[in-house]
């Protein structure tokens, strides 16, 4: 695997005076963002590098490095020179980061590379200011991921996307369809259009009004307004973290985590705004796209049992192609790999194989 791109210290935002001033109000900073994404990788066993890689503009995106070499069985048993095996790239979702693959990365790195990023304008990585126009905010995440791709030295990978990471791992395919080798779609978000009565009576009256007040602002602006109180509204209002990570963690390293991801300066979190219309939906629809992804690359979705995120979009989308895989983890909410974690792993880990397998065929017949 090449060596990654040298480690950057992080450059301060440009930002207006009042996002200025929101550091001195709420409780947090990069360092302590970088602390406490570390107090939730010491769960991690498995040896990884993590590093600043440099992308155009003076940007960075902050990455995580899972390398597995075979080794022979014996120490007389020569090693096969055999093509290495393409790499899973993780991306995560809305409001997230690379720590909270926890539960995942060392079952996962343990049949190949695994690379986990933070999307531009989220967690430790550079926080730019993004295009207010839909399309234009989109191609800064899939440029910035592309150019991510070309820097570490990857020629093709297995993409998976949660959430707004399963949005931008599509768009990615339909753009460098020579880069992905499968395209793994997790509790995707952005994929249904909106209906068309946006007021429809299944919205309650109240969730209505809110809307309208919070429009103008970013999703997670109460939190940042909150000052000192943020972790501890963090901690009530997501106290189903604590749980999800349980296994790992008996305190509130998770919600400290998730505080400090969110209450820097917002960037992606603009840019998601943007590309939104009220109450969640995609301003451009990616069920209406996807469509267009070569007949070749793989797609499979994963669902939740017990998510809110509808699971029409997979099944209406595998109606027009039936190669298509859907796979439904029983007792799951939307952090499916949270929730499940390792019958998530075994899920990925076995479309990991056959992806695998598929390739050496497709070797083997050349």
């Amino acid at each position: 695997m090449r060596r990654m791109a040298e480690e950057i210290q992080p450059a301060k935002e440009q930002s207006s005076w009042i996002l200025s001033w929101l550091p001195s109000w709420c409780p947090t900073s990069p360092s302590q963002l970088k602390d406490a994404e570390e107090k939730m990788l010491k769960s991690v066993k498995q040896p990884f590098s993590r590093q600043h890689i440099r992308i155009s503009s003076g940007n960075y995106l902050w990455t995580i490095a899972f390398s597995t070499q075979l080794q022979p069985s014996s120490p007389s048993e020569p090693q096969l020179q055999a093509r290495p095996t393409s790499p899973l790239v993780l991306l995560h979702g809305f409001g997230g980061g690379v720590a909270l693959w926890a539960q995942n990365l060392d079952s996962l790195s343990s049949s190949g590379p695994v690379y986990a990023l933070d999307l531009l304008g989220f967690g430790r990585s550079s926080h730019p200011q993004f295009s207010t126009d839909p399309e234009g905010a989109e191609d800064q995440f899939v440029a910035a991921l592309e150019e991510w791709r070309e820097k570490v030295g990857l020629e093709e990978m297995v993409l998976l996307g949660h959430n707004l990471g399963g949005y931008l791992s599509a768009a990615y395919t339909l753009k460098y369809p020579h880069r992905v080798q499968h395209l793994l779609l997790v509790e995707p978000w952005g994929f249904p259009a909106r209906p068309e009565n946006p007021n429809h009576s299944s919205i309650p009256v109240w969730i209505r009004a809110i809307g309208a007040v919070m429009s103008p602002f970013n999703p997670l602006a109460g939190l940042r307004l909150a000052g000192p109180l943020g972790p501890m509204l963090v901690q009530t209002i997501r106290s189903d973290f604590k749980q999800k990570y349980s296994s790992v963690f008996d305190d509130n390293t998770v919600s400290d985590y998730i505080y400090h991801l969110n209450a820097q300066t917002p960037s992606g979190e603009t840019a998601f705004k943007n590309m939104t219309i009220p109450y969640g939906w995609a301003r451009r629809p990616m069920l209406e796209r996807i469509g267009q992804v070569q007949a070749d690359i793989p797609i499979s979705f994963i669902y939740g049992s017990r998510s809110s995120i509808d699971s029409d979009s997979g099944y209406a989308f595998k109606k027009t192609r039936p190669d298509v895989e859907i796979t439904m983890i029983r007792g799951a909410g939307h952090y499916v790999f949270a929730d499940q974690p390792e019958d998530f792993n075994q899920t990925i880990l076995h479309i990991l194989a056959r992806t695998e397998k598929k390739r050496q065929d497709e070797d083997m017949k050349q």
